[in-house]
């Protein structure tokens, strides 16, 4: 399998390419059970990011940058739009998404409580890669639903039209690739 060797935030991986269909690549980038990348990441992220009162991301790839950007910060509170209702949640908003590294349209989801809170409040929106946008706009979408402020947008890194965003704050960015494995932008 081939990979794309990147340097973020001081740590050099190799990401593997995997096809999207016949003519695209994009790279993986996973931080699940590599805490010195997320680590490395959180604190560059923490030193960009706009003033906010909480955090929230998308369940699953998100989580473990939410969390270590939220204990670095002071272990403050974070939120998470979840992919299926629990039984804990007190009531939800929902809105659905059609990602490109999810086969089928998702819905998120977000408890009633942590809507609750959000009211009001600003609210930085955190990824790990956003490309076409789709799971940031419907994080957008529960937050405003539940009242929040949208402060900011972030990511680890930005791939495809998200590059050409004003509004994305991010650390790198990761080209598309061809059917070869070379670079298209």
């Amino acid at each position: 399998m081939k990979a794309y060797p990147m340097t973020i935030a001081g740590v050099q991986r190799a990401l593997p390419l995997c096809p999207l269909n016949k003519d695209l690549q994009i790279g993986a980038f996973v931080i699940f059970g590599d805490p010195e990348l997320t680590t490395a990441c959180a604190k560059a992220l923490l030193a960009r990011a706009p003033a906010y009162d909480y955090l929230i991301t998308a369940e699953a790839k998100g989580i473990p940058l939410v969390h270590e950007m939220a204990r670095l910060a002071g272990n403050q509170k974070y939120f998470l739009a979840r992919k299926s209702p629990k039984l804990y949640m007190t009531g939800v908003l929902k809105v659905t998404v059609h990602s490109i590294t999810t086969e089928k349209v998702q819905t998120l989801y977000l408890d009633t409580a942590d809507a609750e809170l959000m009211r009001g409040k600003r609210i930085l929106i955190v990824d790990d890669v956003i490309s076409t946008g789709e799971s940031l706009h419907a994080i957008e979408e529960l937050v405003r639903q539940a009242g929040g402020n949208i402060c900011g947008r972030m990511a680890i890194l930005a791939e495809g039209d998200a590059t050409t965003r004003d509004d994305l704050i991010y650390l790198e960015k990761l080209p598309l690739f061809n059917a070869k494995g070379e670079p298209i932008n």
